[in-house]
């Protein structure tokens, strides 16, 4: 892309309004949604039927995304937030148990960690795919280890059978170290030829109005191979189930669930789109100086729920900054840091870190320097063009200054 060509596309295609860093619907709907929702509502109007518990429409939908993602087991939820409390809590962590999460993160893992009575020990991640270091959470393991919650971040696989392996490997005889991948931007990713889910003893999706696919405006999925393990999920969201263990009400709606079977159908058109919006902006951006690109390994398929670049070192804090600063005020590219480390600004978590923070020079690295730029499906071509053309010129403004 020439100076000549940006200059043209940014005179003649600014934008009516930003661009926002992180869209607020992530799979759209068509018609088949709606009348999914509609024969749902109508289907329950009948006083002797109602909406039901866990109804034929939500044990069909999980059938479908166990299917989909190759596991034996989906069991739907009423948020992935839920779904992370759900899983951490079957392991049944005793005080000072310990479970390794990446520091570069959103917050709900670490808090599903603290909700369910254990101690996050956070852990470095790899800084082309941001998703955690299996050699570095094999040097955090200790005897009080009893999970790994690695984070498919962004869209892109974690290594989830090196994390599997360094789990087996430092498993203690009494049972085993537990891997539960944190899947809520990446449904529908690939790795290593199957879909990101199949791998590790437990996977959680989001079904969040941002998300790839939406029931809704909220919910989510755990898969699993385990029995046991999705009996007792099945419990915990309604009650405790016929095990009658602790439980409350965690369930998806049937209305959300009728929604979720169109949308899982969608899922691979939507996202081929977007990873081809995603390869038009790299394609642009071709050239560019000081700012790496999203990474995406030979062995996984990416669904760039975000766009992520990595400014330089010496652009890192201040001048990544400027850079966000300058697409939001001058062109309406709207950016998001998609994630700092998660201590930053909640209290309860830099608790948690505390004593730990020193020992994160990655983290504290990749957070300065990491940035979003808004990307959706729909955009246009020439949406992408300006976008691609906005990231240029402000590189260019930065540099100046």
């Amino acid at each position: 892309m020439t100076e000549t060509d940006r200059r043209q596309i940014l005179d003649s295609h600014r934008p009516p309004a930003l661009f926002p860093g992180e869209p607020q619907l992530g799979g759209w709907y068509t018609e088949a949604e709606i009348e999914a929702t509609v024969d749902a509502i109508r289907g329950s109007m009948d006083y002797r039927v109602g909406f039901g518990f866990i109804v034929d429409e939500i044990l069909e939908f999980e059938r479908a995304f166990a299917d989909y993602c190759g596991t034996k087991y989906a069991v739907s939820v009423s948020t992935a937030s839920v779904g992370l409390d759900m899983a951490v809590r079957t392991i049944d962590l005793q005080p000072g148990d310990e479970v390794i999460v990446p520091a570069i993160n959103f917050k709900a893992s670490a808090l599903a960690i603290i909700g369910a009575g254990g101690v996050p020990i956070f852990c470095e991640i790899d800084p082309r795919t941001f998703c955690a270091d299996p050699d570095d959470v094999a040097n955090r393991i200790t005897p009080r280890t009893r999970a790994i919650l690695p984070v498919h971040m962004n869209g892109l696989s974690a290594a989830m059978d090196d994390l599997v392996e360094v789990a087996r490997a430092h498993s203690p005889p009494h049972g085993p170290i537990r891997v539960i991948g944190d899947a809520a931007r990446a449904c529908g990713g690939g790795y290593k030829g199957g879909k990101i889910g199949k791998v590790g003893w437990a996977n959680v999706f989001s079904f969040h109005t941002m998300k790839l696919m939406s029931t809704l405006g909220e919910g989510g999925m755990i898969t699993t191979d385990d029995a046991e393990l999705a009996t007792q999920l099945r419990g915990m969201r309604q009650w405790g189930g016929e095990s009658e263990g602790w439980g409350s009400s965690y369930k998806l709606t049937k209305v959300q669930a009728a929604v979720g079977t169109v949308q899982l159908q969608r899922l691979d058109e939507m996202l081929a789109l977007r990873a081809k919006r995603a390869k038009e902006r790299i394609a642009l951006l071709e050239g560019l100086p000081h700012h790496e690109m999203p990474y995406e390994p030979q062995d996984c398929t990416h669904t760039y729920y975000l766009f992520t670049l990595l400014a330089p070192p010496h652009w890192a804090g201040a001048k990544r900054d400027r850079m966000i600063e300058i697409l939001r005020d001058d062109y309406l590219v709207g950016c998001m840091v998609g994630n700092p480390p998660v201590w930053e600004g909640h209290p309860l978590l830099n608790q948690a870190a505390d004593g730990q923070i020193g020992n994160l020079p990655v983290t504290a690295d990749i957070g300065k320097r990491l940035f979003c730029v808004g990307l959706h499906p729909q955009m246009t071509e020439e949406d992408n063009a300006y976008i691609a053309a906005a990231i240029w010129e402000a590189t260019s403004h930065v540099e100046r200054e």
